[in-house]
C-alpha cells in the first residue's frame, strides 16, 4: 500500500525540480567587477546629479530617464575621467585570412585601393577611402562585391 503512494509522490517531486525556469540569468559574479577608473566615472556623474542604475550583472549605467541635456553636461564634466573602451577581441586566423582573401579578390577585380582587414578584428572600414572610393565602391563595384563576398 505504501508503494502506491510513494511513486506519485515521488514523480510529483522529480517534476518540480525539473522544471526550474530553464533560464541562465547572469549573477552579479558573473560580471567583471568594475575597474577604479569606471568606479571614479560613476562617482563624478553621480556628484554632478545623474541617477546611475546597475544591470542585471552588476554593471553600472546612466538612467536614462534624466534630462537629455542633464545627462550630456554631466559627461562632459567627467569626460577625462572616462575609462578607455575594451581593447577589441583578437579574430580567429581563419577570419583574417578571409579577410585578406576578399582584399585579393577586390583588388583582382579592379579595385586597386580596396582597404585591407583589420588586423586584429578582421573587419573591414572605409575609414581610409575618399567620399569619391565609397560612392564608386557601391555604385561601380557591386559585381565585385557580390563575387569576392566572403562568408563568415
Amino acid at each position: 500500500m505504501r508503494a502506491h503512494y510513494l511513486a506519485p509522490l515521488l514523480l510529483i517531486c522529480v517534476s518540480l525540480t525539473g522544471c526550474g525556469g530553464g533560464e541562465n540569468k547572469p549573477k552579479a559574479s558573473d560580471s567583471p567587477s568594475p575597474t577604479a577608473e569606471e568606479i571614479a566615472y560613476y562617482d563624478c556623474l553621480k556628484d554632478r546629479g545623474l541617477k546611475i542604475e546597475h544591470k542585471d550583472g552588476g554593471a553600472p549605467r546612466v538612467d536614462k530617464s534624466q534630462p537629455f541635456e542633464q545627462i550630456k553636461a554631466a559627461e562632459d564634466a567627467c569626460a577625462d575621467k572616462m575609462p578607455p573602451p575594451p581593447s577589441p577581441s583578437q579574430a580567429a586566423p581563419e577570419v583574417i585570412a578571409a579577410g585578406q582573401r576578399k582584399t585579393d579578390c577586390m583588388r583582382a577585380e579592379g579595385v586597386t585601393w580596396y582597404p585591407d582587414p583589420d588586423p586584429v578584428t578582421g573587419d573591414f572600414t572605409d575609414a581610409g577611402m575618399t567620399p569619391e572610393q565609397r560612392s564608386s565602391l557601391k555604385r561601380d563595384h557591386t559585381d565585385a562585391l557580390r563575387k569576392c563576398k566572403v562568408a563568415r
